[in-house]
């Protein structure tokens, strides 16, 4: 029987990316997101790939929808080996006095508050059946902040606090927790982060090969392939020119990204 991963926010970025590898690796998908046509095409590519995927549509930051969207799986789509909470976002770059309090809002509802109720939600079953795995995807800023970006580093600092409580409170329990932490990645992330603009986008990754959504899913992928004895707690990944969250090298003279 194959194993499930129920992966959020999967139909952009690393979510897209992990539905991807997941589905090559074997696992059938439970795929979460709120664009119903991305969502179709995502299931179209994995069930090519020979996996079963079942698609639920909501908003993370909507509790009683996930509630519900948990609630409707049915017979083996219960037993959910791997959860990936990767819905999540960055709005804005302003300093923090001039922030708007409505990315903040949303940053929060979505990186802390949707993670931790799907956590409340996937892993009592993973704990009664003694399996599972939580994989959250955090970032390098949540381990120092950085200019403008206050707000969500202090939520990838959450995610990395939650990751390391819930591994500590299912000890006893063959569930295994991982936070991987990923640096510069060319998705569409710096896009949400200025608000459609793609053209600023465009600039964070100017002089630099960055890491794609597919190098944080082959990382994610083999935390979850590592043997049962085996615990992957935390991952930072970066690209190679990249020291830290606020420490880049760019080349000047690099014109275009080779990924």
């Amino acid at each position: 029987m194959k194993r499930i991963a129920l992966i959020t926010g999967a139909t952009s970025g690393i979510g897209e990316a992990c539905a991807r590898r997941f589905a090559q690796g074997g696992f059938n998908l439970i795929l979460t997101g709120r664009n119903s046509e991305k969502l179709q095409q995502i299931k179209a590519a994995a069930q090519k790939e020979g996996a079963e995927v079942l698609l639920l549509q909501y908003d993370v930051r909507d509790r009683d929808a996930c509630a519900q969207a948990v609630a409707s799986l049915k017979d083996c789509w219960q037993q959910i080996d791997v959860l990936i909470n990767n819905a999540g976002l960055a709005l804005g770059l302003e300093k923090e006095y001039e922030g708007n309090l409505d990315d903040w809002e949303t940053m929060i509802d979505t990186n802390i508050k949707g993670l931790l109720t799907m956590t409340r939600l996937i892993v009592p079953g993973m704990v009664a059946r003694n399996h599972g795995h939580v994989i959250n995807i955090g970032s390098v800023a949540g381990d120092a902040a950085y200019a403008g970006g206050g707000v969500y580093c202090a939520t990838k600092a959450a995610v990395k606090a939650i990751t390391d409580g819930l591994r500590i409170d299912v000890a006893e329990s063959a569930v295994r927790v991982t936070n991987v932490k990923p640096g510069l990645v060319e998705t569409n992330f710096s896009v949400t982060r200025f608000h459609g603009d793609a053209k600023r986008a465009e600039g964070v990754y100017q002089g630099i090969q960055p890491l794609t959504g597919d190098d944080i899913a082959d990382v994610a992928f083999y935390a979850a392939s590592a043997p049962e004895h085996v615990q992957i707690a935390e991952v930072l990944v970066l690209a190679t020119h990249q020291a830290s969250g606020s420490v880049i090298h760019r080349d000047p003279n690099r014109k275009e990204n080779l990924s």
